[in-house]
């Protein structure tokens, strides 16, 4: 099967933006064994603009724009060397992507992107994608990398995005401050009460947070394309997930995971 698998900030580094080598480790080495079974992988990444304010001495995420340009430049740097030696250790071959809103929104640039996807796969390429920060400006950026990596799974026809984050899904309230909150294992439909659950902005070094997820699962589930959102801090998670897709997603009771099922017989 084909799969896209999106990164956070949050799993790749440590609170202060420096690399979360250990995980980062155990991430490569689990995608390239998912790719050894015979699935096509493709990986859309965080962790640039974090990276990158860690390796600058900067004291937390850059709020103007031309710092958080610069701050992408310089992690965007280590974040493909440290994909390209992680995954070269299993014999896997990378390609560095980087993209904004018109590489989706213009018909032919929309149209190269896929067959590029494409044609790096039938090579057994590992695509890594993220957006071109050190360039994009509000009218050409994609908006946050949940988003991006939704519209590089439809665009790349895969079957399952799997979203890895700081959190292992959706919860019926925010965890950090209700101790009752219960998680949400299943959803086939997203409606005005479910995107209500979702909260503000993730992690210091993230842009992103519950309410973009689901905006990235509307997008899955418009295009049948499942999608799930588990915990980073467990990557062993892709494999349950992975496994549990044939027979509609994993099982509830023991994987957790919020598990977003496309019904497939209802697109038109």
């Amino acid at each position: 099967m084909r799969i896209v698998i999106k990164i956070g900030t949050s799993t790749l580094a440590h609170p202060g933006g420096r690399l979360n080598i250990r995980r980062t480790e155990e991430i490569c080495k689990i995608i390239s064994d998912i790719k050894n079974a015979g699935n096509e992988v493709i990986v859309v990444t965080s962790g640039a603009i974090g990276m990158g304010s860690g390796k600058l001495g900067l004291p937390g995420r850059p709020t103007d724009i031309t710092t958080k340009q610069a701050a992408a430049a310089v992690g965007q740097c280590e974040l493909m060397y440290t994909y390209d030696r992680l995954f070269g250790k299993y014999s896997h071959t990378v390609a560095q992507i980087l993209l904004t809103a018109s590489d989706f929104s213009h018909g032919d640039r929309h149209e190269n992107l896929k067959n590029t996807l494409g044609r790096l796969l039938d090579l057994g390429a590992i695509p890594v994608i993220n957006e071109n920060d050190s360039v994009a400006t509000d009218e050409i950026k994609v908006g946050d990398n949940d988003r991006l990596s939704a519209l590089v799974a439809v665009s790349a026809g895969a079957e399952l995005l799997v979203i890895l984050s700081d959190t292992d899904g959706l919860y019926t309230a925010d965890p950090r401050e209700d101790p009752g909150a219960e998680l949400i294992r299943r959803v086939e439909k997203i409606d005005g009460d479910l995107l209500a659950l979702a909260g503000g902005r993730g992690s210091e070094l993230g842009t992103g947070g519950m309410k973009t997820k689901l905006e990235a699962a509307s997008i899955c589930l418009e295009n049948s394309t499942d999608m799930a959102i588990a915990g980073g801090a467990c990557p062993s998670v892709l494999y349950d997930i992975i496994e549990g897709f044939p027979t509609g997603g994993p099982d509830p009771e023991k994987v957790r995971c919020t598990y977003f099922r496309a019904v497939k017989d209802e697109k038109n």
